[in-house]
């Protein structure tokens, strides 16, 4: 007979006791009156506990019992695929909730593990009936955890560590698990003190020797290695020093998340349970999403999100500071933040709401951001704040020359904009249609032969102009498919049998092409009217998301005036090909795949946890291009010959077989040669030793001089639209 799950309960020391030992029981109607009875004595002396610590102003338990009604209704409702509130889907949000807790397996030992896991299957019954348990249990045994290792840290400090001993870490949490005793557990954060001192240390000294200032690479160049004086005392104790200063804050940081934190992050996970891009949204990131929504916001106008713990860069805003600036990208993680000269705020681990609010500043001022490059490579990167330049968001045009006086018009689309609201009030407004229209007309003047349509780094954007766009290259036709949640399809059509540019058109993508980038890139590949040049594959996200304010339509709930509630962003249509194919998931393959600098990222909506899958519908009957265009057989044999000579796409190629392997070398050296050896190995292998400059032309990203106008110098090195020159070139 298998017993019942252990309770947790934590004494003030920290230690386990058990007052509700295993029950061997028999009769099975009798087991389930006893877990009953457990979970309502468990939930009585936690939320006893925890009503101490929190201010009223923060934790209404009646407004979180009205927000768990609400999820557990609407969601399976309105969600696209109707999930149903079940065990599976409560084993799901239970794996995101434990994501969210420990989510480097840092704090929970496996026993802590083995009592919550009680209500793995449970969070469905506890939304359906009101008696929420599990955030008042995670954060109660989190938080006796963070007060054990802070003071153990400080023991550590205290004792010391030998910096010359050969030892290895495991930082990859998928890999380690949990710890299974407070032996390992010290281990454990032995070794990371060790390995964060080490890392420190070895930045200052390598700004040291070489005398570089903030805003450079803080990595040796492989060319000339820096000789460092090992140890030196003084960098050694300031290393020492600020790692300490560093934990100290994290721990006091993690102490300060609230009883309502807790239960915000519990409904975030039920509704990233139904797939990543349904969400609640409670009241403080409700105002975030309307600011980025407006992008009113001073800053650097990049899009974050927590990952594993970090801060990683999504999206960088077309337009923002950070754009022009020109070194932060997406994959980028932010380690750091500095105002201006000042000594920067150690942001790992932190909440993403105070990371922004060290990032965010007003207008002029500088932020210093330290990062860490998916590739490793650490860097400070300084960025003016500012608002976002709404004109470097718009389409831009350039025409671009070979030695035969050939020419042709290179557009690069940022996204597909457009101000509702303006367009709502009656106001003209600058849409992506129109400037397309615009764009197209002048470079026929300028008697170009062909266009290049640079998407790559488009998240998308309205959905109406991805259709009108797909329309000034096509003569009438269905464009895309929409499914909504009840299953029901909506065709998409150009309507308009005017075609601006009817010459041949290569369309370039990458892994952050998304959404509206998708569905034209799609539609032109599909009536065989565009050649498609990228990544092996888009992005894949081919959803859309409705917005639903939790504070309307529940007068019949509302027997108290409640705080503000919140808003739920839910997945409620799916984008279907006019191939019957989707968008979603698998993204879009192009026609001739090239290698990039970002291939071995795990990037795009197949590498997110319960992302909606592939699937298909009816294709819609179309008339192909009969026009002039790109043969795909011929132009896939001209560009399998070109990358392989291409001496550029080499060394990409050599990067990204060392990258991959670095990508599976989790178990990292834990002493200062060793991290030393191995910084250096790393840079002397890798073509990422090269300038700046030439990583952003390699990716696409230094198109643009310094007026913020396409560089054709710039332009012509970058090694997709080089390719593309070549097989035009081919044209009769």
């Amino acid at each position: 007979m298998t017993p019942t799950a252990l309770i947790p309960s934590v004494s003030s020391s920290g230690r386990e006791s058990n007052p509700l030992v295993y029950f061997y029981i028999k009769q099975e109607h009798f087991m389930r009156i006893q877990r009953i009875f457990i979970l309502f004595l468990i939930l009585f002396s936690l939320a006893a506990e925890l009503h101490a610590k929190a201010k009223p102003a923060e934790f209404d338990a009646s407004r979180n019992r009205l927000i768990a009604y609400i999820l557990s209704h609407q969601l399976p409702i309105q969600h696209f695929e109707h999930k149903v509130m079940n065990d599976e889907l409560s084993r799901a949000a239970y794996k995101l909730f434990l994501e969210q807790l420990d989510p480097r397996k840092q704090f929970l030992l496996q026993s802590d593990l083995d009592q919550l896991n009680i209500f793995a299957t449970q969070i469905d019954d506890e939304l359906l009936k009101g008696n929420i348990l599990l955030p008042d249990a995670g954060a109660l045994i989190l938080n006796e955890r963070i007060k054990e290792i802070s003071k153990l840290v400080g023991e550590l400090f205290a004792k010391g560590f030998d910096f010359n001993k050969d030892e290895f870490l495991e930082i990859d949490p998928d890999k380690s698990g949990y710890p299974l005793d407070r032996k390992e557990l010290t281990d454990r954060w032995r070794k990371l003190l060790k390995l964060r001192i080490i890392d420190n240390y070895l930045d200052n000294a390598e700004k040291s020797t070489s005398g570089k200032k903030d805003g450079e690479k803080l990595s040796v160049q492989p060319d000339k290695p820096q000789q460092i004086d090992d140890p030196d005392p003084e960098l050694l104790k300031q290393a020492i020093d600020k790692t300490h200063k560093d934990y100290d804050n994290y721990f006091e940081r993690l102490l300060k998340d609230s009883r309502q934190d807790y239960y915000n992050r519990y409904f975030e996970a039920v509704a990233h349970a139904f797939d990543p891009h349904t969400d609640y949204m409670p009241p403080t990131s409700k105002e975030d999403f309307d600011i980025h929504m407006r992008g009113s916001l001073e800053g650097i106008g990049a899009l974050l999100q927590e990952d594993g713990g970090n801060i990683k860069v999504v999206r960088i805003i077309p337009g923002s500071a950070a754009k022009r600036q020109g070194q932060l990208e997406a994959e980028d993680i932010i380690l750091g933040v500095a105002e201006g000269d000042k000594e920067p705020v150690d942001i790992t681990g932190m909440r993403i709401r105070e990371a922004v609010s060290y990032i965010r500043g007003p207008k002029g001022s500088e932020v210093r951001l330290t990062i860490q490059k998916p590739n490793g490579v650490k860097k400070v990167i300084p960025i003016i704040r500012d608002v976002v330049q709404i004109e470097d968001a718009y389409v831009k045009s350039i025409v671009l020359e070979d030695g035969e006086n050939h020419k042709f018009g290179y557009i690069k689309m940022p996204s597909f904009y457009r101000d509702f609201a303006g367009s709502q009030n009656g106001n003209e407004t600058r849409n992506v249609t129109d400037d397309m229209k615009a764009t197209l007309n002048d470079l026929k003047k300028q008697q170009i032969s062909a266009v290049i349509l640079d998407l790559r780094n488009n998240g998308g954007g309205s959905l109406s102009d991805a259709v009108d766009v797909s329309g000034l290259f096509l003569s009438e036709g269905p464009i895309v498919q929409v499914k909504n949640s009840h299953g029901i399809i909506n065709v998409l059509e150009d309507s308009d049998k005017d075609i601006y540019w009817d010459g041949p058109v290569i369309v370039l993508v990458n892994t952050f092409s998304a959404s509206a980038s998708e569905i034209l890139a799609a539609a032109l590949q599909d009536y065989g009217r565009a050649l498609i040049i990228g990544a092996e594959h888009t992005h894949g996200k081919g959803t859309v998301q409705a917005l639903f304010d939790l504070n309307k339509n529940i007068s019949f709930f509302r027997l108290k005036n409640f705080d503000d509630l919140g808003s739920l962003k839910i997945t409620v249509q799916k984008f279907y090909r006019i191939n019957g194919g989707s968008t979603q998931y698998k993204g879009v393959a192009p026609d001739i795949i090239m290698p990039t600098i970002y291939d071995y990222l795990e990037s795009g909506e197949k590498y997110q946890e319960y992302s909606l899958p592939w699937d298909q519908v009816k294709p819609l009957e179309h008339v192909d291009w009969k026009g002039a265009g790109i043969t795909r057989d011929k132009a896939l044999t001209l560009a399998g010959k070109w990358i392989e000579k291409n001496p550029e796409i080499q060394k990409i190629k050599a990067d990204l077989r060392l990258a991959e392997t670095r990508k599976e070398q989790t178990l990292t050296p834990v002493s200062l040669e060793a991290v030393k050896r191995d910084r250096h190995e790393f840079l002397s292998q890798s073509g990422k030793n090269m300038e700046e400059d030439s990583l952003q032309e390699l990716s696409g990203q230094n198109d643009e001089d310094e007026d913020g106008k396409l560089s054709p110098k710039l332009l012509q090195k970058d090694p997709m639209v080089q390719l593309s020159l070549y097989l035009l070139d081919d044209l009769p």
